[in-house]
């Protein structure tokens, strides 16, 4: 197949008469061939770039994860010392996972599902905790278990189970070369990137959000409990907030 698409290099015979046509083939084929180089070596060098560029991004992304993880210790020592209470920080992000199909669901849930873009069973997004998303989610309690995933689930999650939406494809996120062309003129080209605007909720949340193909999990391995209780009842159940919780389940469907 790509021979097709091969520039080839024709020769003439020296001293041999050359017709007009041959001879502007030769040229056209040289002129394509040198662009062909050209466009090559650039495409490469910009790869490069983009390469060390994320590398340093990354080293400047874990500096900042280990930094507030060490903040996070030392004003916990700090109030337990003084005999304090420490109020944990309010979460920034959700993971929203659907636990029911599509049978005896009235109109308003559905659509709100159909809105957070949960339209199959055990599929799973990531949402900013807003007053509106929450609102959102108290429509759909019953159909629905969400927490606040943790850096190491953020990650698992984009690695393994990440796909983007190209030209309203699903396409595996094979290589850093997809989210460059998708998101690079949001300043977001790999992987990395990704993960670090999604659990910083950051600037460019929305954006990295729309790109990811709701995540397709597996069933939990060892099943669910009983989805037709909350999580929070005594009895024990499955839909509701689990907080950070979500990270167990996560692990078993992921």
């Amino acid at each position: 197949m790509a021979e097709r698409y091969l520039i080839t290099q024709g020769t003439v015979v020296e001293g041999a008469a050359v017709p007009e046509l041959v001879k502007l083939k030769l040229d056209r084929d040289k002129k394509l061939a040198s662009e062909k180089e050209e466009a090559t070596k650039a495409k490469e060098a910009k790869q490069a770039e983009n390469r060390k560029g994320l590398e340093a991004h990354t080293t400047e992304y874990e500096k900042e994860y280990e930094s507030t993880s060490r903040e996070l210790i030392r004003l916990r020592r700090e109030a337990k010392v003084n005999g304090n209470f420490f109020v944990e920080p309010e979460a920034k992000l959700l993971f929203v996972v659907r636990i029911v199909g599509i049978i005896k669901i009235s109109p308003k849930p559905r659509k709100v599902l159909q809105l957070l873009r949960l339209k199959q069973l055990h599929n799973g997004v990531f949402l900013k905790v807003n007053k509106p998303i929450l609102n959102m989610l108290k429509l759909v309690q019953p159909y629905v278990t969400y927490g606040y995933p943790s850096l190491k689930t953020v990650r698992e999650l984009v690695y393994k189970r990440g796909y983007g939406k190209v030209n309203k494809q699903r396409i595996p996120l094979s290589s850093n070369e997809i989210i460059s062309e998708a998101l690079g003129k949001e300043g977001i080209h790999g992987m990395e990137d990704m993960v670090h605007e999604l659990y910083t909720a950051g600037p460019k949340f929305k954006q990295v959000s729309n790109f990811l193909w709701p995540f397709k999990l597996s069933s939990p391995k060892g099943g669910f409990i009983c989805k037709r209780h909350g999580f929070c009842e005594q009895r024990g159940g499955d839909w509701g907030n689990r907080e950070e919780l979500i990270n167990d389940l996560i692990s078993k469907m992921n």
